[in-house]
């Protein structure tokens, strides 16, 4: 709106003004991500949200005004009132998953929030732009931001009561909440690598988002509804990989799929470097969007992008699930605010990378998207050296669909809480890593077993035999 509307009297430059509309907005998700996680953990999840929700609308209704009367200062107090209604929201929202859903549903979950997340941003930023374009689009934008909250209040409406297990009092302290929450998600190495994971994300996408523009112009010579297709195909690409990860996934927390979604974001973001035309093949004039679209030179790097996204969403849906799924009781929300937190930190930091690499190193857009996907690949070694589970997970799952096209029947037998010891028909290394597809909970392997045929088989039996053995199986615990 401040680039493309009517708006005369800035009280700054608009590059800066920009800049510091974009930081009001992520503030807010170091400030209030912490409180917003223990707020979540400890009342009704469904009354949270609906009190939210009243807020939101109470702030589109004043930003309505800001926009009508083109208040730049009031539009700078309402983003920073949005950041913070969002850092709320973002817990509650993720948090609120495992506890409507069964296990074998989360995926499917995540799934679809992440599909409704992509294509609303893709929508919401398309439809902006041709907003302004028309006559009254001012005043369109106005009543669309109030009847989309209204719409959002009226869902909410719909959610059944989420009762917190663990109700207590929350004060409000953001520095030493900060602390806590971070403290809270590095307990398990698991739930924190995950986080850095999802992080590493939002930093490539940050970075992509932010250099589509220059990106467009300087490498592709094309104009600005060209960048409105390049986020499109990025957008699609994430959805689209959600919903391709919930049908890899075979309704279950995989991280087995990760993976691919790790080697896809390396090959296709480095394919970049070559995919790109050279200056030689550009016409006089800027391409428009038929235009780019009628020239094959540039379906290579449609393609890339495309693929990106969907390497993109079959990487980040099973990790968000693994969050929920492997947090402790009462734990979720602060585990998911200390994600938000390390996303938001994350983004900052792709803009501060970015301005190093192209302005105080000057390299080119195509190069910084080619360090990027060196550093995916460092990244990956890190998480995996970290956590063998997901190494273990990776293997499991290609010998059980790959290789050896494993069904499983019966699974609903194996406890979802409490100690469990599954047994193996025959001594061999390669049932043990089946036998840990056929369930997300953690697994210990042991080599030898020996147990009392017709005794009680609690936990306590269970580590007190751990120690002997004549057959192969894994303990849930």
């Amino acid at each position: 709106m401040v680039t493309y509307s009517q708006i005369d009297a800035l009280p700054m430059p608009v590059d800066l003004f920009i800049n510091l509309a974009a930081g009001l907005f992520i503030l807010p998700f170091f400030l209030f991500s912490a409180h917003a996680g223990a707020v979540a953990d400890s009342m009704d999840k469904a009354t949270l949200i609906r009190r939210l929700k009243m807020v939101e609308l109470v702030i589109m209704m004043c930003a309505a005004v800001a926009i009508m009367t083109q208040s730049v200062l009031l539009m700078l107090a309402l983003l920073f009132m949005t950041g913070t209604q969002s850092a709320y929201f973002g817990p509650v929202k993720y948090a609120l998953l495992p506890q409507a859903l069964k296990p074998d549903e989360l995926v499917k979950g995540n799934a679809w929030v992440e599909m409704g997340t992509f294509l609303s941003i893709l929508i919401g930023t398309l439809s902006a732009g041709l907003l302004l374009a028309v006559p009254n689009g001012v005043f369109f934008a106005s009543c669309i931001v109030i009847a989309l909250s209204v719409l959002g209040l009226i869902s909410s409406l719909r959610i059944p009561s989420m009762a917190s297990k663990q109700p207590r009092t929350v004060s409000f302290d953001p520095i030493s909440g900060l602390k806590k929450t971070l403290r809270i998600s590095t307990k398990q190495r698991g739930i924190w690598m995950a986080i850095l994971a999802i992080s590493w994300f939002w930093f490539i996408g940050a970075t992509y988002l932010t250099q589509f523009p220059n990106f467009a112009r300087e490498h592709l010579h094309a104009d600005s509804t060209v960048v409105s297709l390049l986020l499109a195909l990025f957008s699609i690409g994430v959805a689209s990989g959600s919903w391709l990860c919930e049908k890899l996934s075979f309704n279950q927390v995989e991280l087995g799929v990760l993976p691919f979604g790790i080697l896809g974001l390396t090959l296709f973001t480095g394919d970049l470097l070559w995919a790109v035309p050279s200056i030689e093949s550009f016409p006089a004039q800027f391409y428009n969007v038929q235009e780019f679209l009628a020239q094959s030179m540039h379906h290579r790097v449609m393609i890339d992008l495309f693929f990106v996204g969907v390497s993109g969403g079959v990487f980040i849906v099973p990790l968000y699930a693994f969050i929920q799924s492997r947090s402790a009781e009462g734990e979720c929300a602060q585990s998911i605010a200390a994600n938000n937190i390390m996303n938001a930190l994350f983004m900052v930091a792709s803009a501060v990378v970015s301005i190093l690499v192209l302005s105080v190193l000057g390299f080119s857009i195509v190069e910084l998207f080619a360090f990027m996907a060196v550093g995916n690949f460092i990244v990956a070694l890190i998480v995996y050296r970290q956590v063998p589970e997901f190494t273990q997970r990776f293997i499991s799952y290609l010998l059980s669909h790959c290789m050896y096209r494993v069904s499983v029947k019966g699974r609903q037998h194996i406890p979802t809480e409490g100690a469990a010891l599954i047994v193996a028909n025959h001594v061999s290394y390669v049932d043990a890593l089946i036998i840990m597809g056929a369930s997300n909970r953690p697994a210990r392997f042991w080599s030898k077993l020996e147990v009392n045929i017709g005794e009680s088989m609690n936990s306590d039996t269970v580590d007190r035999h751990v120690a002997k053995a004549q057959v192969q199986g894994l303990l849930l615990n």
